[in-house]
């Protein structure tokens, strides 16, 4: 049996990696993690929007509020952030 994880310390420890958020709209951003405040809001860096898997565009740096969010986790080729 696994330990229930602490989901502020599961975002913190994603900050700078390159992260995937759906919202409850269908739409994701991809883009590196820069922030997560104490709601749970993200700040993204080098975003792109993606509508029905296909990339919609670059959005550069975006907030995006808690109640919006549907999940969240690590994209695929996750890389550091410069």
């Amino acid at each position: 049996m696994s330990l229930p994880l602490n989901p502020k310390l599961f975002l913190n420890g994603l900050t700078g990696k390159l992260v995937m958020v759906k919202l409850k709209w269908g739409m994701e951003y991809k883009g590196y993690l820069v922030s997560v405040d104490s709601y749970m809001n993200i700040q993204l860096a080098k975003t792109e929007e993606y509508i029905d898997g296909a990339l919609a565009g670059h959005l550069g740096e975006v907030f995006i509020r808690c109640n919006n969010v549907l999940q969240k986790h690590l994209a695929h080729h996750e890389s550091e952030m410069n």
